[in-house]
């Protein structure tokens, strides 16, 4: 993380998840960081569902400025419900649930916690996203609620960063694609595919985010640094 300089501050947001708990015990190893703030649902009651709880989350930090904030929520089975193979098994309660935490609640973590991005040095908002959520990259149909849900989030990522680099010209902020990673989201989802661990998902991630320009602001990006396409 040699791009953000000594002494740097992170926040995770979803620290309790595979992905988000691997992230935060990184940072916390690497000598650059000073500190390392992580959030979740099950630890802080920060619920992605309920925006005066993400507002008062962000309220009691009013007072710090990040280098680095990762967003690491995400869900893929919701109330007992998985992703669809057919169109014929699209719900309104199911797509509205999957749209209400990949794609609300991300935005209104941007909402909330762009203020905390340092506006006076590099900073990176990264928020995990999904390959199924490229429209150009999908062969294979179904999951229609979750991939919607995640193009919705990158469209969402793509007009914050426009938005937030008029006043940080500095700050990228970025979609990544974290890969199939041995966690309880995608376990289930992974017999055919190469998985990794978490901290080697959690270690790509980080070598990706230290690698991004400020013209890479508004990019989806694989955990090995590739860009995808939308």
């Amino acid at each position: 993380m040699e791009s953000f300089g000594k002494n740097f501050r992170a926040l995770v947001i979803g620290a309790s998840g595979g992905i988000g708990q691997a992230l935060a015990a990184t940072l916390q190893r690497h000598d650059a960081c000073r500190s390392v703030i992580g959030l979740s649902r099950s630890t802080d009651g920060l619920d992605l569902l309920d925006e005066d709880s993400i507002a008062a989350h962000a309220a009691k930090l009013a007072d710090q400025q990040f280098n680095l904030i990762v967003c690491a929520t995400g869900a893929l089975t919701i109330n007992g419900v998985g992703p669809e193979k057919s169109i014929k098994q699209v719900t309104i309660d199911a797509m509205a649930a999957q749209f209400a935490i990949n794609a609300i609640g991300p935005a209104l973590i941007l909402k909330h916690f762009t203020p905390l991005l340092s506006a006076s040095k590099r900073s990176v908002f990264a928020l995990l996203s999904a390959r199924v959520g490229s429209i150009g990259d999908n062969r294979l149909g179904g999951w229609m609620s979750y991939r919607s849900s995640k193009a919705a989030l990158n469209q969402i990522i793509r007009t914050a960063a426009i938005e937030i680099a008029r006043k940080r010209p500095e700050a990228v902020v970025v979609a990544i694609h974290p890969g199939t990673v041995n966690t309880t989201l995608s376990r289930p989802f992974a017999l055919n595919h190469k998985s990794t661990e978490p901290h080697e998902a959690a270690s790509m991630i980080l070598t990706t985010v230290d690698g991004l320009r400020a013209s890479d602001t508004g990019g989806f990006f694989a955990y090995d640094a590739r860009p995808i396409e939308w």
